[in-house]
């Protein structure tokens, strides 16, 4: 599951957002993923969330369309 956000440099990357551990806005955001490494990205922690929530309803309405599951 992958989602774009944006370094503080103003360069995009995606992000596999199963491996956010945490988000913390210091008020930088600063997100900490499960292998302990941190980013530091200009996406609120809302941002962030409603974009992985998005993905998800994305997978799971395509999940339903055709009546397979992953």
């Amino acid at each position: 599951m992958m989602i774009k956000l944006t370094r503080t440099s103003g360069k995009e990357f995606v992000l596999n957002a199963e491996l956010i551990l945490e988000i913390q806005e210091t008020p930088d955001t600063v997100i900490t993923l499960t292998n302990g490494k941190k980013l530091l990205v200009i996406d609120s922690a809302d941002d962030i969330i409603k974009k992985v929530v998005n993905y998800r309803q994305k997978i799971m309405a395509g999940i339903s369309r055709t009546g397979e599951r992953s």
